[in-house]
């Protein structure tokens, strides 16, 4: 009995450690950030404008504007957890070479460029101040910028539209809260109870009625695809398609039925509002 209730006490000492030291490099594993110069810096051909804002706490804020001529939309791109705006050059060249989109990729506090540290609020606030600044360079309405994210960036993207809507809203391997992710991978942990950064894109997306394009790999290994279909069904909106990729991992490269879908729905877009037609509308 005695060796038995010391066995028990030594698992719940080891078990309670466990918790303490994931909890404290909780936000290590959310937002493992990458650095300049990490990356490449001076692609070659993008023709990217170095944008410096700031957030609204005062916080240095860094992105890239690539612009398209004559585009057929602006979009506001926020990245994965795992990336920054050095790691986008491919990505951006495609989304304006080949869909004719004007891109302001940013990276959130704590990367790439960017100062301070990263955390929910603080990174909320960043996708908010960089929409504010692409709305006040491009003279655009929030109805019309196309928000479009991946990942982490889904659940900014989706903060973003549940604020002030969009023209469109695009996300890859989104999930209904940071919680229901780290359950999947630490199901010994109540991290339900426990996570400092929720990102609770499920109760936000209920908020936004606009088009929506979701895509998300069917073998998934970081976020399951049951989150990003229950997440589906809590959009109300009306315009709405969830394209689900086979064969493909949560980093994994997207085939070309994604592209032929990405150009469909944006060739599908409601047209940007005129100042005259703006107007006019306010006046009725």
């Amino acid at each position: 009995m005695a060796r038995g209730w010391s066995c028990l006490r030594f698992a719940l000492v080891l078990y309670l450690a466990v918790v303490l030291v994931l909890l404290f490099l909780e936000n290590l594993m959310v937002y493992p950030a990458r650095k300049f110069p990490q990356g490449n810096w001076e692609p070659a051909g993008l023709g990217q404008t170095d944008v410096h804002f700031t957030s609204a706490d005062g916080t240095p804020l860094h992105g890239w504007l690539v612009e398209a001529p004559r585009p057929r939309a602006h979009m506001l791109f926020f990245h994965g957890n795992g990336e920054h705006v050095a790691d986008l050059p491919e990505l951006l060249a495609y989304l304006r070479d080949t869909h004719h989109v004007s891109v302001f990729a940013i990276d959130y506090r704590g990367y790439g460029r960017s100062g301070g540290k990263p955390n929910e609020k603080g990174v909320l606030a960043d996708g908010h101040a960089a929409h504010a600044w692409l709305m006040e360079h491009a003279r655009l309405q929030p109805s019309d910028v196309v928000l479009m994210g991946r990942s982490l960036g889904a659940a900014v993207a989706i903060d973003v539209a549940s604020t002030h809507g969009a023209r469109g809203l695009i996300f890859e391997g989104s999930f209904t809260t940071m919680p229901d992710v780290a359950s999947v991978h630490y199901p010994f942990i109540p991290v339900r109870w426990l996570m400092r950064n929720r990102y609770e894109s499920i109760r936000k997306i209920g908020r936004y009625d606009g088009p929506l394009l979701q895509i998300h790999a069917i073998d998934d290994e970081i976020v399951p695809l049951a989150l990003g279909e229950q997440l589906f069904a809590a959009a109300p909106s009306e315009n709405k398609t969830l394209l689900k990729i086979p064969h493909r991992g949560h980093n994994d490269l997207w085939p070309t039925d994604y592209a032929e879908q990405l150009d469909k729905f944006l060739k599908s877009l409601p047209g940007k509002v005129t100042s005259d037609e703006r107007r006019a509308k306010t006046k009725n």
